[in-house]
């Protein structure tokens, strides 16, 4: 069996804060969300490829270091041009002889995925996990499973009237001959984007089960939603590079990287990610993820997301997304 990893979409609906970093590379406490899927698969001990692109190779190549992890670009730069995830997987799966665990780069979720395995390893049959995210009209941003008993019958992708609230949540575990399948899929129609698609098809080519989770998942896909998953997750660090004055109040949990200087009368958390040499002094910064090289003075900062090498100055700001080198001054 090998596990791959995707992570090859461009984001734009975080955008700009994703022009230029990959989301599965964006933070989530002291860690990257990469890395909360990368700590999932290595229990296995099977080999481990990650599908970017040209765009975000070189990033990926360095987070790797010193990892078990293959990395695969495909030779795009932009949206216009990027494969989709269902190419992507084929381009891959043309090479890949076994049993494939396919996981989205950007999946949050706590629960592990042994029993999930222990599953697949019972019937050999192809294994989509299932979230119960209890609410049909939200079913309806997702792929959403119509169920007989374990099987999934059919799988609806974005349905306008869904069939139940159990959505798939990028976890998939395929047989060989399902990979077969995939490659026929590709060759046989131009629905490249969506993998829901693909299960779509693979329902009416042979059965299809389904695995409920519990436990908590986050769908990373705007700034909401990444706030939230960030809140799940944050654990406590202050580099010890940091420079803290004593007039200084921190409420955990908060990140704080190495070089940051935070002075006078500033209140920084809960939930705060604060990037590697920002400078703040006299802020309030709550629930907020503020990238490296930033600096704030004055300012309030709520439920938001600062970019890299920002300068900001006397204005409060309430679910913003800043994008880099944005210059803001308030009255």
């Amino acid at each position: 069996m090998k596990a791959v990893i995707m992570a090859g979409g461009y984001a734009t609906r975080l955008w700009p804060i994703t022009k230029s970093r990959a989301k599965p590379l964006l933070p989530l406490g002291s860690k990257k969300i990469i890395d909360v899927v990368y700590e999932k698969l290595i229990d296995f001990d099977i080999p481990i490829i990650l599908s970017t692109n040209k765009r975000f190779e070189e990033d990926f190549r360095e987070w790797s270091k010193g990892k078990k992890v293959e990395i695969i670009a495909e030779n795009t730069r932009n949206e216009e041009e990027k494969l989709g995830a269902v190419r992507a997987l084929a381009e891959i799966a043309k090479d890949v002889k076994e049993d494939m665990l396919v996981v989205a780069g950007d999946n949050v979720f706590s629960f592990s995925i042994k029993e999930f395995y222990r599953k697949f390893e019972t019937i050999k049959k192809p294994l989509i996990a299932l979230y119960d995210v209890g609410d049909l009209e939200l079913a309806k941003r997702y792929g959403v499973a119509e169920l007989e008993g374990e099987r999934i019958v059919k799988f609806h992708e974005k349905p306008e009237k869904p069939p139940s609230t159990l959505i798939g949540i990028g976890l998939y575990l395929f047989p060989k001959k399902t990979v077969e399948i995939l490659l026929e899929y590709v060759e046989n129609t131009r629905k490249s984007d969506n993998l829901g698609d693909f299960i779509s098809y693979l329902c009416q080519k042979e059965e299809v089960y389904g695995y409920p989770f519990n436990g908590s998942w986050y769908d990373v896909g705007n700034p909401d939603s990444y706030i939230e998953a960030f809140k799940s997750y944050t654990d406590h660090y202050v580099d010890r590079s940091a420079q803290i004055e004593k007039s200084v109040k921190i409420i955990e949990p908060v990140v704080i990287g190495k070089g940051a200087k935070i002075g006078g009368r500033s209140i920084i958390g809960p939930y705060t990610f604060i990037g590697e040499n920002c400078v703040i002094d006299s802020s309030d910064v709550s629930e907020t993820i503020v990238f490296e090289n930033t600096m704030l003075s004055k300012v309030k900062l709520w439920r938001s997301i600062v970019d890299d090498k920002c300068e900001i100055r006397n204005i409060q700001l309430v679910g913003s997304i800043i994008g880099r080198n944005a210059k803001i001054q308030g009255g």
